[in-house]
């Protein structure tokens, strides 16, 4: 629900920009009466109330709320008209805002909203209640998903406990979006609060009426959330209503393990037991959370073992012993996942803590991972848990595929799971998995994803790496091969066989961070871009390449995993084509021109290459 008000509409003002809200004051001054607030229950009968003022929300339609003088329960002078807005209408998302006074009402003399209304068709309202005010929302009730048809019908919010709405100042709100996409109009009628005597069995619940256990540690902070007033309307039905936290009063039964504020919140103190109870207007309301706190967290003595891998050999995500790729997130939260993550020290060592660990999801999808250069995927684990079987800790890596996006048909993953006597209570134990285990990783030159999951809730987490044991090979050792076209066929740009296209720039300035040189492989000139982001290369005269079929290319490279290729004619137009990295070893390639269009062929002047890594080029040549 949205709470920024766009304008404010009063009986004497149609339409007002901005208002600035001002509030009673109370003073406590000896020998003066206490402030008296105004009891009237009438919020919109025929108009708006004394002092009612209506505030519509951020990002709805701002005039989406209306008197309508036309459509009216039994022959009133007006109703309050909403027209929700279709889907994606340019004004806003939705109708809805707040029906507010400038100073409180004494309400304590009522047990209900009530209110007539209709639609133009069978709708649902998305929310709808009392206690809105634009401030704390104290004592907030929220009706989801109310029910309107298309004849008037009388609707009944009570209020969970009148005493506490002394000085309320939000009367009603109302948010509603299109239905299947559609807008529709709904008009509201005859709102006040009453005080009605058919109102039956009140309860109040929290944490959907259950009685919940949870253990927790010295220093967590838990939210007693999913609060609910339930009461037996005239009708027989029973009424549902999220509440705020002020109508209930909360209850620690061991205020030194575990404290409870007014809004709900405990915050855990130190070992032993507590239960946190509610209640509505002194009465009980349903569920409990009884917890159990096991004092300060059970850490690792030591920090973990230091890995010895020559740093030229290992991919790293979490070491302080090598340079970290870039990690997007140790915690996706992804739907049903419990874990939440610490970034701790152990004697002065880096270390990733995961508590209530069902399973995590570690992301690094803005710049994934070409591991098909290594040989093992390690880590380090330490938990105080049992590890005895048939408990397990599992690790899964996600390869993304080919086209480096999530889903796509080529997708490749593989789970591997760890039981005792690897696993070790309070001790540290290494993970050191052979990728040639992940059998159905059949790709990992875009590895994005990292799931760790299992039976231990507890964990802690270092050195979580790549590495190869064998020999590294970052660079070329033989030169690209030889072409055996005939020159007459041939249009070269960068090549020792051939007569190159003169006067060409290998180098332009284009504000590129790639640093390009050229060194001999072999006895051949072979160019380097060493760190692309972009290169470009500059003709030196337009070529006319209609006559040719093939753009012709050699290049090597073993650690990017992105590289594209463009011809660009004047305009600029240019158009990518987009080569598979990284390589085994040179990869020749012959991408027919026609793979450029629309590109004019007749007038190539520029050539460029996108892309990350390190990448070794020569025979750039067009042949027929």
């Amino acid at each position: 629900m949205k709470t920024n008000h766009l304008l404010i509409i009063s009986r004497s003002v149609a339409l007002v920009c901005a208002l600035a809200f001002v509030a009673g004051c109370e003073r406590d001054i000896e020998g003066l009466e206490p402030a008296t607030y105004s009891t009237d229950p009438e919020v919109f009968i025929d108009d708006f109330s004394a002092g009612l003022n209506y505030a519509a929300f951020g990002g709805s339609v701002p005039t989406a709320f209306d008197v309508d003088k036309e459509v009216t329960y039994n022959g009133s002078k007006a109703s309050i008209r909403f027209e929700v807005p279709d889907f994606e209408d340019p004004r806003g998302a939705y109708a809805g805002g707040v029906f507010f006074t400038s100073v409180g009402r004494d309400l304590t003399g009522y047990n209900a909203l009530t209110f007539w209304a209709k639609a133009s068709q069978a709708a649902t309202i998305d929310q709808i209640g009392f206690g809105n005010d634009f401030g704390e929302l104290k004592y907030l009730v929220a009706v989801s998903g109310l029910k309107l048809n298309a004849s008037w019908k009388k609707y009944i919010i009570p209020i969970p406990d009148p005493s506490r709405l002394t000085q309320e100042r939000g009367m009603l709100f109302c948010s509603e979006g299109p239905e299947d996409g559609l807008g529709y109009t709904f008009w509201i009628d005859e709102v006040k609060f009453e005080k009605l005597g058919t109102l039956a069995h009140p309860q109040a619940a929290i944490l959907n009426g259950e009685d919940r256990e949870v253990t927790v540690e010295n220093g967590q902070v838990i939210n007693i959330s999913e609060r609910e007033f339930i009461v037996n309307l005239p009708d027989g039905t029973n009424f549902s209503a999220g509440i705020s936290p002020s109508y209930l009063t909360f209850i620690s039964s061991n205020p030194a393990v575990a404290s409870v504020a007014p809004d709900g919140t405990v915050n855990v103190l130190s070992a032993g037991t507590a239960t946190i109870t509610a209640q509505l207007a002194g009465q009980p309301a349903k569920g409990s959370l009884a917890i159990t706190c096991l004092g300060e967290p059970n850490l690792p003595a030591t920090a973990a073992p230091v890995p010895t891998f020559d740093p030229s050999k290992v991919i790293s995500l979490y070491s302080n012993a090598y340079d970290n790729v870039p990690v997007d997130t140790w915690n996706t939260h992804w739907l049903y996942s419990t874990a939440e993550e610490f970034f701790i020290k152990i004697n002065g060592d880096d270390v990733i803590r995961y508590r209530n660990l069902n399973f995590v999801g570690i992301e690094f999808t803005s710049e994934m991972i070409d591991a098909t250069a290594m040989t093992h995927f390690y880590l380090n684990l330490w938990t105080p848990d049992p590890t005895a079987l048939p408990k397990t800790f599992k690790v899964m890596l996600v390869d993304f595929g080919a086209d480096g996006a999530y889903g796509g048909g080529d997708d490749k993953s593989h789970e591997i799971a760890v039981t005792s006597p690897t696993l070790v209570t309070e001790n540290w134990i290494t993970l050191n998995i052979p990728l040639s285990s992940f059998t159905g990783l059949t790709n990992r030159n875009h590895l994005a994803q990292l799931v760790l999951s299992g039976d231990l809730p507890n964990v802690y987490i270092d050195n979580v790496l790549f590495y190869t044991s064998g020999t590294v090979v970052t660079a070329p050792t033989t030169p690209a091969p030889t072409p055996t076209y005939p020159p007459a066929d041939v249009i070269s740009i960068f090549s020792d066989t051939y007569t190159n296209v003169p006067g060409t720039n290998l180098n332009p300035g284009w504000g590129q961070a790639t640093v390009v040189s050229q060194l001999p492989i072999g006895g051949n000139n072979t160019m380097k871009y060493a760190g692309l982001n972009y290169q470009g290369i500059e003709l030196g005269s337009a070529l006319n390449v209609s006559s040719m079929v093939y753009f012709h290319l050699d290049f090597w490279t073993a650690n990017s995993t992105s590289l594209k290729v463009f011809l660009i004619s004047p305009g600029p137009v240019e158009t990518p084509y987009t080569l598979t990295v990284p390589t085994t070893g040179w990869s020749s390639i012959d991408i027919p021109l026609t793979s450029f269009a629309p590109v004019d062929l007749s007038n190539v002047f520029q050539l460029k290459f996108e892309g990350n890594g390190d990448i070794y080029l020569d025979n750039l040549y067009f042949r027929k």
